[in-house]
């Protein structure tokens, strides 16, 4: 099952399900992707019996799959990425043996093709490419094996950062703030199982292809994170328990042979420079530029849709 979320002039739009060739839709049983994910069993049992998809689908129209969530727990589950930031920046990280995970802003999320207004090129505009869980209720303390049957949708993600502020804040030890605006969703959730064989072991088994202004950025594959959504989610619920509707997301999708596949942020791509040239070549984004990011599976389809936005000067309210 695919699920959308339409723009109709409220903060948590209309939820609509997909038809299975993906070119229509139809209103879902409940109004929003918050009510369903809260009342999962019922609404997938309802969703499922839909069999007619009468109405045309806008992709323009769509707001983020969830416009806004109770929190957006973001992990760093991909090692090479981690390794090769820590090189860069002289930090030797304490091994502990379990994720890093910070809480980033939630109250909302950009849509597909929303345009990005940002306040300062000067800041580093950076994209990053990732993957992320939507779950239903977790209680806390629950293990990994028991976290994945919570994994109700899976989803695409863009999580905007600026690398200016990024260090310093890092620096203080209290968390970032500044440096990571809202995050942008692509159009579609989908169910673990519609992902089939690329959805393994709690990994996104799927190349993540990144496009900057027209030009092949990245193509780096989701199935070598250090740990699996299911521990990230665990990691997550160990004191607390997760609401309805928290995200978690994945961190940077990275490989280790990076500077084959390509990288899913810029910072990746400036790391590889500084330690193969002495000094960073690619410069951060400016205004205008675009970034395109979609998921595909190794028959071709793109079961999230794809992001495509464009990073705008922010104007004020």
């Amino acid at each position: 099952m695919r699920l959308a979320t339409r723009k109709d002039g409220s903060r948590d739009g209309q939820l609509v399900i997909l038809s299975p060739d993906g070119g229509h839709c139809a209103p879902a049983p409940v109004r929003t992707l918050q009510e369903a994910i809260e009342h999962w069993d019922v609404f997938a049992a309802e969703a499922l019996a839909i069999d007619a998809f009468p109405d045309a689908l806008k992709p323009d129209a769509l707001a983020a799959p969830l416009p806004r969530a109770w929190q957006w727990l973001d992990g760093s589950a991909f090692e090479s990425h981690g390794a090769l930031m820590d090189k860069v920046l002289g930090i030797t990280p304490e091994k502990t043996g379990r994720p890093l995970m910070y809480q980033g802003l939630s109250d909302r999320f950009y849509g597909p093709t929303d345009d990005i207004p940002m306040p300062d090129e000067a800041l580093g505009i950076d994209f990053e490419g990732e993957y992320g869980v939507i779950v239903d209720n977790v209680p806390m303390g629950i293990d990994a094996d028991a976290a994945m049957a919570h994994i109700r949708l899976v989803v695409q993600i863009n999580d905007w950062s600026l690398r200016a502020l990024a260090g310093p804040e890092m620096k203080t030890g209290f968390g970032w703030v500044q440096a990571k605006p809202a995050c942008s969703m692509a159009p579609f959730a989908v169910t673990p199982g519609e992902l089939g064989d690329q959805w393994r072991d709690g990994r996104v088994c799927m190349d993540l292809l990144v496009d900057w202004n027209g030009v092949r950025f990245g193509a780096a594959n989701g199935a070598p994170m250090g740990f699996g959504f299911h521990e990230l989610v665990a990691h997550a619920a160990r004191t607390r328990h997760l609401p309805a509707g928290t995200v978690i997301g994945s961190g940077t999708v990275s490989n280790p042979d990076f500077r084959e596949v390509g990288s899913s942020c810029i910072a990746e791509r400036r790391g590889i420079e500084i330690v193969d040239e002495g000094a960073p070549r690619t410069a951060f984004m400016c205004f205008g530029d675009r970034v395109r990011m979609e998921a595909r599976t190794e028959d071709g389809r793109t079961p999230f849709g794809a992001i495509d936005q464009r990073v705008i000067a922010y104007q004020g309210a």
